[in-house]
């Protein structure tokens, strides 16, 4: 069951597993969908905290939040409302790139941070492509450059129920309001990675094609305190797509 809290007057959905240490998930731009395995195995070790951002699932949308830095603000209050001490902070994706903004604030409330696939820098010249257009590819084409087996990324949308429907809409939708221009980067996040203070995990998949192998290299070099792990037969969601090999890479256990 998901529960709903107040933070700067943004009614967020919160789903909550688990016991011991806090680990607080963020989740990657594609949704959160109605199966998630990896929640459950992660609160096999943790407390995980999941919030649907604004304008995913139950989450409101408010007209005045639009940028990523609205985001990382809203998560940081959230920590502190719920008294986070010494917590993990995993971040896939889009989820990867609100995490790097919170941490190059602070990062009082957290002892190490775990990027899958995290979006939201600029490592190549100006014309040069690091993220590929994921908005200007037909379903195949995207799913191909998702995921290792396309098939585990296909939903029949005639099959959704109707809120799930409006709930997959409204997500792509905020995720065009966050990551449109300049398309799924911030260009001032780069030279600030140097404040992330604190022990970093950089998870890819080995087949993940949305992003290219020199921005992989570029996030492991602006990191200080940062190390990778490569999962194999996983794509751009390695947390759908592999979830038990993503989980011992967040628990340690690599």
């Amino acid at each position: 069951m998901a529960a709903t809290t107040s933070i700067a007057g943004v009614e967020l959905e919160i789903v909550e597993r688990g016991a011991g240490s806090p680990l607080l998930f963020l989740h990657s731009g594609e949704g959160v969908g109605a199966e998630r395995p990896w929640l459950e195995l992660l609160a096999r070790r943790h407390r995980v905290i999941a919030p649907s951002h604004p304008g995913w699932g139950g989450s409101k949308l408010p007209d005045w939040i639009g940028s990523v830095d609205d985001l990382a603000y809203l998560y940081l209050d959230l920590a502190d409302k719920l008294k986070l001490s010494d917590a993990t902070l995993v971040g896939c994706s889009f989820g990867g790139w609100i995490a790097a903004e919170m941490l190059v604030r602070s990062s009082a409330r957290f002892s190490r941070v775990v990027l899958a696939a995290p979006l939201g820098i600029k490592i190549s010249g100006r014309d040069e492509r690091d993220i590929a257009d994921m908005h200007a590819m037909s379903q195949a084409e995207l799913l191909a450059h998702s995921w290792a087996d396309p098939a585990k990324g296909e939903v029949d949308m005639m099959k959704l129920p109707d809120a799930t429907l409006r709930g997959v809409v409204s997500g792509r939708e905020a995720l065009c309001l966050f990551g449109w221009r300049p398309y799924m980067h911030n260009p001032r996040l780069k030279p600030w990675l140097h404040r992330i203070d604190k022990p970093a995990l950089l998870v890819w998949g080995a087949a993940d094609r949305i992003l290219s192998p020199a921005y992989r290299a570029g996030w492991t070099e602006a990191l200080p305190h940062a190390r990778s792990v490569t999962i194999p037969g996983a794509g751009h969601y390695p947390h759908w797509e592999q979830p038990e090999a993503f989980a011992k890479a967040v628990c340690g256990d690599e």
